[in-house]
Protein backbone atom coordinates (compact mmCIF):
# COMPACT_ATOMS: atom_id res chain seq x y z
CA UNK A 1 0.00 0.00 0.00
CA UNK A 2 1.91 3.30 -1.47
CA UNK A 3 0.68 6.39 -2.48
CA UNK A 4 -1.14 9.56 -1.00
CA UNK A 5 -4.71 8.83 0.35
CA UNK A 6 -6.66 11.42 2.06
CA UNK A 7 -9.41 10.27 4.24
CA UNK A 8 -11.71 13.67 4.15
CA UNK A 9 -10.09 14.84 7.22
CA UNK A 10 -7.98 17.44 5.33
CA UNK A 11 -4.78 14.95 6.18
CA UNK A 12 -2.79 13.05 3.89
CA UNK A 13 -2.20 9.96 4.50
CA UNK A 14 1.43 8.37 2.23
CA UNK A 15 4.45 6.05 2.31
CA UNK A 16 7.53 7.79 3.95
CA UNK A 17 10.61 8.53 1.50
CA UNK A 18 13.98 8.77 2.37
CA UNK A 19 13.73 12.47 2.72
CA UNK A 20 10.96 12.77 5.33
CA UNK A 21 12.63 10.88 7.92
CA UNK A 22 14.53 13.60 9.50
CA UNK A 23 10.77 15.45 10.14
CA UNK A 24 9.69 12.17 11.50
CA UNK A 25 12.44 11.66 13.97
CA UNK A 26 12.09 15.30 15.28
CA UNK A 27 8.30 14.47 15.36
CA UNK A 28 8.52 10.96 17.21
CA UNK A 29 10.75 13.45 19.92
CA UNK A 30 8.05 15.50 20.40
CA UNK A 31 5.36 13.18 21.31
CA UNK A 32 7.74 11.09 23.54
CA UNK A 33 7.83 14.10 25.24
CA UNK A 34 4.59 14.71 25.96
CA UNK A 35 3.53 10.89 25.84
CA UNK A 36 6.10 9.59 28.46
CA UNK A 37 6.53 12.38 30.73
CA UNK A 38 6.69 10.57 33.76
CA UNK A 39 6.84 7.22 32.49
CA UNK A 40 10.55 7.50 30.58
CA UNK A 41 12.93 9.20 32.90
CA UNK A 42 13.35 13.00 32.23
CA UNK A 43 17.08 12.16 31.13
CA UNK A 44 16.19 9.76 28.66
CA UNK A 45 13.26 12.24 27.19
CA UNK A 46 16.14 15.22 27.33
CA UNK A 47 18.81 13.00 25.38
CA UNK A 48 16.61 11.45 22.25
CA UNK A 49 18.42 11.28 19.57
CA UNK A 50 17.08 13.07 16.68
CA UNK A 51 19.96 12.22 13.99
CA UNK A 52 20.18 8.63 15.83
CA UNK A 53 16.31 8.31 15.23
CA UNK A 54 16.38 9.69 11.71
CA UNK A 55 19.19 6.73 10.55
CA UNK A 56 16.19 4.49 12.40
CA UNK A 57 13.86 5.28 9.89
CA UNK A 58 16.20 5.72 6.79
CA UNK A 59 16.46 1.84 7.41
CA UNK A 60 12.88 1.49 8.08
CA UNK A 61 11.97 3.20 4.77
CA UNK A 62 14.34 0.60 3.44
CA UNK A 63 13.46 -2.26 4.51
CA UNK A 64 11.23 -4.40 1.90
CA UNK A 65 9.45 -6.19 5.29
CA UNK A 66 8.15 -2.63 6.98
CA UNK A 67 5.63 0.10 5.87
CA UNK A 68 6.19 4.13 7.34
CA UNK A 69 2.93 5.78 6.76
CA UNK A 70 3.35 9.57 7.82
CA UNK A 71 0.21 11.82 8.16
CA UNK A 72 0.39 15.03 6.97
CA UNK A 73 -1.40 18.23 7.91
CA UNK A 74 -0.82 20.46 5.25
CA UNK A 75 2.97 20.42 5.04
CA UNK A 76 3.56 18.97 8.53
CA UNK A 77 3.68 15.47 9.28
CA UNK A 78 2.09 15.11 12.16
CA UNK A 79 2.12 11.26 13.07
CA UNK A 80 3.49 8.29 12.25
CA UNK A 81 2.84 4.62 11.71
CA UNK A 82 5.49 1.53 10.79
CA UNK A 83 3.96 -2.01 9.97
CA UNK A 84 4.67 -4.95 8.34
CA UNK A 85 6.66 -8.13 9.83
CA UNK A 86 7.18 -7.82 13.36
CA UNK A 87 10.42 -6.58 14.86
CA UNK A 88 10.66 -8.92 17.63
CA UNK A 89 8.69 -11.89 16.53
CA UNK A 90 5.85 -13.10 18.81
CA UNK A 91 3.39 -16.26 18.78
CA UNK A 92 2.38 -16.87 15.14
CA UNK A 93 1.83 -13.44 14.84
CA UNK A 94 3.40 -12.37 11.09
CA UNK A 95 2.31 -8.30 10.98
CA UNK A 96 2.63 -5.41 13.36
CA UNK A 97 1.64 -2.32 14.05
CA UNK A 98 5.78 -1.34 15.29
CA UNK A 99 5.17 2.02 15.94
CA UNK A 100 2.34 4.84 16.11
CA UNK A 101 2.77 8.65 16.81
CA UNK A 102 0.80 11.21 16.84
CA UNK A 103 1.40 14.74 18.09
CA UNK A 104 -0.89 15.64 20.78
CA UNK A 105 -2.85 18.73 19.07
CA UNK A 106 -3.69 16.09 15.98
CA UNK A 107 -5.43 13.67 18.57
CA UNK A 108 -8.67 12.35 18.69
CA UNK A 109 -9.17 13.65 15.04
CA UNK A 110 -9.25 9.63 13.63
CA UNK A 111 -5.31 9.79 12.53
CA UNK A 112 -5.28 6.70 14.76
CA UNK A 113 -8.64 5.10 13.73
CA UNK A 114 -7.13 5.83 10.05
CA UNK A 115 -3.28 4.47 10.33
CA UNK A 116 -5.05 1.07 11.78
CA UNK A 117 -7.25 0.88 9.01
CA UNK A 118 -4.29 0.85 6.83
CA UNK A 119 -2.41 -1.12 9.38
CA UNK A 120 -5.61 -3.96 8.58
CA UNK A 121 -5.17 -3.39 4.78
CA UNK A 122 -1.19 -4.05 4.54
CA UNK A 123 -1.63 -7.63 7.15
CA UNK A 124 -4.56 -8.54 3.77
CA UNK A 125 -1.96 -7.86 1.37
CA UNK A 126 0.26 -10.08 3.14
CA UNK A 127 -2.24 -12.74 3.30
CA UNK A 128 -2.78 -12.48 7.08
CA UNK A 129 -5.67 -12.78 8.97
CA UNK A 130 -4.42 -10.93 12.35
CA UNK A 131 -2.18 -8.34 12.97
CA UNK A 132 -0.23 -7.04 16.37
CA UNK A 133 0.37 -4.08 18.33
CA UNK A 134 2.54 -3.62 21.40
CA UNK A 135 2.08 -0.10 24.36
CA UNK A 136 3.71 0.77 27.60
CA UNK A 137 1.71 -0.74 30.11
CA UNK A 138 1.66 2.77 31.62
CA UNK A 139 0.67 4.61 28.30
CA UNK A 140 -2.88 4.55 29.36
CA UNK A 141 -4.41 6.65 26.86
CA UNK A 142 -3.04 4.42 24.23
CA UNK A 143 -3.93 1.19 25.86
CA UNK A 144 -7.87 2.96 25.78
CA UNK A 145 -7.28 3.60 22.07
CA UNK A 146 -5.83 0.68 21.38
CA UNK A 147 -9.11 -1.62 23.29
CA UNK A 148 -11.72 0.91 21.71
CA UNK A 149 -10.25 0.25 18.16
CA UNK A 150 -11.52 -3.60 18.65
CA UNK A 151 -8.19 -4.93 20.23
CA UNK A 152 -7.90 -7.55 22.64
CA UNK A 153 -5.01 -8.54 25.09
CA UNK A 154 -2.97 -11.19 24.52
CA UNK A 155 0.13 -10.21 26.32
CA UNK A 156 0.48 -8.37 29.28
CA UNK A 157 3.43 -7.80 31.80
CA UNK A 158 5.16 -5.35 34.14
CA UNK A 159 6.54 -3.56 30.99
CA UNK A 160 3.87 -4.41 28.16
CA UNK A 161 0.88 -4.86 26.67
CA UNK A 162 0.26 -6.82 23.63
CA UNK A 163 -3.10 -6.45 21.52
CA UNK A 164 -4.38 -8.55 18.35
CA UNK A 165 -6.45 -7.15 15.92
CA UNK A 166 -8.53 -9.32 13.46
CA UNK A 167 -8.66 -8.40 9.77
Amino acid sequence: MSGVTDMDDGIVYRAAALEDCYEVAVLKGLVWNTTYKGIYSDAALTNYDVDKNRKIFESIVQNPDIELYIAQDGNRIVGLMTCGKPFRPFGDYQQEIGLLYILASHQRRGIGRNFLDMARKHAAVAHCNELMVSVNRQNANAIRFYLAMGGRIIFTDDKQMKLAYSI
